[in-house]
């Protein structure tokens, strides 16, 4: 890891479990000093990733709040440069989870429009708030904002899931790269697209799509949520101050030989 994040400050956004989780000790144990854990309903999770980033050698700041709450946003990012003051590293990775839990047994209709309200609008809203701060900043090196895609959206998967995931994860990195546009040189902007990865529902998931994620990747396993935090961090790191408005795909490399022609049987 580089050295480069030390005594620097990050924030990432859905950070008590999964990836979210990840990034945030990638980025403690890269030398971060003092890391906010944002967090909704999960604050055992959060606490957890905040265990993991002090026994990395940082310190950890828990901040609640629901990004589809229309008041939540700002006061998100109030407490966030209040209590860590210039932020180096910004990562948003919050996103709503509609394959599990109660969620998971929505309709398509209310499934999509909580993924809009959280995962566009919330992140959109809360983005502009914080790139403005970043900017407003007097660092050594750009500030750095790290957007969570994902690799199929612009190709596009047949299903609900594509048809829900791929329109929404589109939107973020759409808006990902006008916001490099507009924040230059002032804040590096840049998007990882991750693949499959086996985060709660992939631990749980049908033998068809275990097989599947395998199968279409070119390394023939799941990714883990420590190889989108390592990207992430090559991102953030502020010695690559001449990389911004770039999506990474982190997909075990995309496998086209793999025959999709198969559907899953309990769909």
């Amino acid at each position: 890891m580089s050295s480069h994040f030390d005594s620097t400050t990050a924030v990432i956004t859905g950070a008590s479990s999964g990836i979210g989780q990840a990034i945030a000790i990638a980025l403690a144990s890269a030398g971060a000093s003092r890391i906010g854990v944002h967090y909704r309903r999960n604050i055992a999770g959060a606490q957890e990733t905040a265990r993991q980033i002090q026994d990395a050698g940082a310190d950890a700041v828990l901040i609640p709040a629901d990004l589809a709450n229309s008041e939540q946003p700002s006061q998100l990012v109030d407490r966030a440069f209040d209590e860590l003051g210039p932020i180096q590293t910004w990562v948003n990775n919050a996103g709503a989870d509609v394959l599990t839990g109660e969620a998971g047994k929505w309709d398509f209709d209310r499934k999509l429009k909580h993924l809009v309200d959280v995962d566009v609008i919330g992140t959109i809203d809360l983005s502009r708030r914080v790139a403005r701060r970043l900017a407003d900043q007097d660092t050594a090196s750009p500030p750095s904002m790290v957007f969570l895609g994902w690799d199929q959206s612009l190709a596009g998967m047949e299903g609900d899931a594509g048809q829900m995931f791929g329109p929404v994860k589109a939107a973020v990195t759409a808006f990902a790269k006008s916001l490099a546009q507009s924040m230059a040189p002032r804040v590096r902007v840049n998007t990882v697209a991750p693949g499959w990865i086996q985060t709660s529902w992939g631990e749980t998931t049908s033998d068809y799509w275990d097989s599947r994620a395998k199968g279409q990747a070119l390394m023939h396993r799941w990714g883990l949520p420590d190889d989108i935090a390592k990207a992430v961090c090559y991102l953030a790191d502020p010695a690559n101050s001449f990389v911004t408005g770039q999506t990474i795909n982190v997909n075990g490399g995309w496998n086209r030989r793999y025959d999709t022609s198969g559907s899953d049987p309990a769909s």
